[in-house]
């Protein structure tokens, strides 16, 4: 999941799903890095604005590159826990998957968790890296642990979206992807997945 987030299913941030675009489970749906997403750069103004405010202007946003600006200030944002020592794990989690060391990262991740465990983007990014690791169970689970803290992670939807996929579960996929874009409607990719499987269900039924 760009971690789950594809343009933003993230890593932010998140480790970001190669899936589709939006993302942090993910990032796009989950699938962008904190790299690209950083790479578009978001106002001041926005910057300062609270999340809620934020998510409003991300859903009414209908330009593209307007509507990722934003959802790159919200993905920031969702990375920050407001602990020293849990950032400082979410950093050293980053650095071990860079390296490819996904057991120290896991090992990482898991501790911020334990130190925090409402801080939705740590269970995102642990997401992502089950997911990257093959494993959709442990994934899904962290997924749901992502959705019930914040239900409009759209990183984490798109994660969720790109695993019923792949597992088959087009309808499942499908409703999932149509909650992605409610609450990021300007995502291009996310509109064309939304297309085609909506097109495949409806050709499976003739």
């Amino acid at each position: 999941m760009r971690y789950f987030h594809l343009p933003c299913l993230a890593l932010t941030l998140s480790i970001v799903l190669p899936l589709t675009s939006a993302s942090g489970f993910w990032s796009t749906a989950y699938a962008q890095d904190a790299a690209e997403q950083a790479s578009i750069a978001p106002d001041a103004t926005s910057a300062d604005k609270p999340i809620d405010s934020l998510l409003t202007d991300l859903r009414r946003a209908r330009d593209p590159e307007t509507a990722q600006s934003i959802a790159s200030t919200i993905m920031t944002a969702w990375g920050d826990s407001g602990s020293a020592t849990v950032n400082l794990m979410m950093q050293w989690a980053n650095e071990a998957i860079g390296e490819k060391r996904n057991a120290a990262a896991l090992d990482f991740l898991d501790q911020a968790i334990v130190l925090d465990p409402t801080f939705a983007e740590a269970w995102n990014r642990r997401a992502t890296l089950h997911y990257t690791m093959g494993s959709y169970r442990k994934s899904m689970a962290d997924i749901h642990h992502v959705l019930a803290l914040e239900p409009r992670h759209f990183g984490a939807l798109a994660g969720l979206a790109s695993i019923l996929a792949e597992s088959g579960r087009d309808e499942m996929a499908l409703k999932a992807w149509e909650r992605y874009l409610d609450v990021y409607p300007a995502d291009r990719e996310a509109q064309e997945t939304v297309t085609k499987l909506s097109e495949k269900l409806a050709g499976n039924r003739t």
